[in-house]
């Protein structure tokens, strides 16, 4: 009883969480339950624009129902989601409210959603830089994984013009992108050169952006503070949420109780459909002992084929062996060739760890704040870390260069390896082909 008195207060909470431009009323989660329709495209619609905030696009509730769709479909697969009735909702969004209500929670608790979020919507002073020194290692549920999202395959091969041009506007695009993050940095340094002394705080003794528009534009005073009042609000919310978030997952344990229920229900009867069959033929009709008949030259074939089939396996079985012989001496020809190159790939790796070691060991990952150098010895100078427990946290952007070198030195040494397999694979293709000269660039 105390439960159902909370779960109320724990939905609620959790829908005022999310951003206000894709809220959902806590009505929409408790028909999901139920499997009731009308909360199938409520549900959609939440997820898209969810997932797109995340993933940093651009989302218009004018986009089509069955693009959104697709979307979030395959962005579930990438983050690991695996049940498979998901991926079989029709691409109208008539249906599966309770199946979303499944996939919402898991990425609640596997993506910290309401984290995420929170940090993406915040208000930004306008100082802050992205700043990530960890490694580009995949999610442990991509490891190894070699099948293809649904409905995301490549019907047919892709001409390899076409990936030209991709890279080339990837690199065309990346230049833009550097130089116009070299323009806001010039930009900062102006705004920090010039208000530097006029803050309050003695640390960082210089406006950021956001209070630089405010001394320019006044009236931007009274936007801002509906900014930051909404994130309070959210901020509540959230640890209303996190107060009763064992309710919730209580609740969802229902959910998944009855989603077992049906699901045991609908393959009973499956089953029975299947040992039920179809019905007996009896003396009565007048088809029984013509069909009787067929049925016993069909057993005579089968038998028959059955026969052959089996002097075709053991006439395979025997010439796989021999393969399999001839493999084997094959492979201990090439083991001492592989075996050196795993020696030299490892020897790599050892001097790139012990390159890391010899550096002290501060990743970061998100953004920071970039505060003005000072001419004071007192102050510290580079990146000032937003999310840092202690008052007065900084790290040098000479060490933030200096780790990036290194793992640049890696990158290219194992680029080098990579190109250098690539170009022995070509030698050995090509010395397969008769009549063709190949010349290495």
């Amino acid at each position: 009883r105390q439960r159902g008195r909370a779960l109320p207060g724990a939905v609620g909470a959790l829908c005022r969480a999310l951003p206000p431009c894709c809220r959902p009323s806590p009505d929409t989660l408790r028909r999901a339950k139920f499997e009731r329709p009308q909360a199938s495209l409520d549900f959609w619609r939440l997820l898209y624009s969810l997932l797109k905030q995340i993933h940093g696009g651009k989302w218009t509730e004018s986009d089509a129902i069955d693009n959104q769709i697709r979307f979030v479909k395959s962005i579930l697969w990438y983050h690991g989601y695996g049940r498979r009735e998901l991926y079989r909702l029709p691409s109208d969004g008539s249906a599966g409210s309770r199946e979303l209500l499944l996939a919402f929670s898991w990425l609640l608790h596997r993506l910290s959603l309401l984290e995420q979020l929170l940090a993406r919507n915040r208000v930004k002073i306008g100082d802050e830089a992205s700043v990530c020194t960890c490694e580009d290692d995949l999610p442990n549920s991509q490891k190894g994984t070699t099948e293809t999202a649904p409905e995301c395959g490549l019907e047919d091969r892709v001409d390899v013009r076409y990936l030209q041009w991709l890279n080339g506007k990837l690199r065309f695009q990346w230049r833009n992108l550097h130089a116009q993050h070299q323009e806001q940095c010039r930009l900062l340094h102006k705004i920090h050169l010039f208000t530097s002394g006029c803050h309050m705080d003695q640390i960082l003794g210089h406006f950021s952006v956001t209070e630089t528009d405010i001394i320019r534009h006044p009236d931007y005073c009274k936007q801002l503070l509906q900014l930051l009042e909404s994130e309070t609000r959210q901020l509540e919310a959230f640890l209303e949420w996190k107060q009763l978030e064992p309710v919730y997952w209580q609740w969802m344990e229902t959910v998944l109780d009855i989603t077992a229920e049906e699901g045991a229900v609908c393959e009973s009867q499956y089953t029975h459909m299947e040992k039920s069959g179809l019905p007996k033929v009896t003396s009565r009709c007048p088809w029984a002992r013509s069909l009787t008949g067929q049925m016993d030259r069909l057993s005579r074939d089968l038998r028959t084929l059955r026969d052959q089939l089996h002097n075709l396996v053991t006439y395979r079985k025997d010439a796989w062996v021999e393969k399999v012989k001839t493999r084997e001496e094959d492979l201990q020809k090439e083991f001492s060739v592989t075996a050196k190159k795993i020696q030299e790939s490892v020897e790599l790796k050892l001097l790139d760890v012990t390159n890391l070691c010899a550096l002290p060991r501060n990743k970061m990952h998100g953004l920071c704040r970039l505060v003005f150098k000072s001419k004071h010895p007192t102050s510290k100078t580079g990146f000032s870390g937003s999310v840092s427990r202690e008052p007065v946290s900084a790290v040098s952007a000479t060490e933030v260069i200096r780790e990036l070198q290194v793992r640049e030195a890696s990158l290219e040494r194992e680029m080098k390896q990579l190109q250098e397999e690539c170009r022995q694979r070509l030698d050995e293709i090509a010395g397969g082909l008769d009549g063709v000269i190949c010349i290495s660039p």
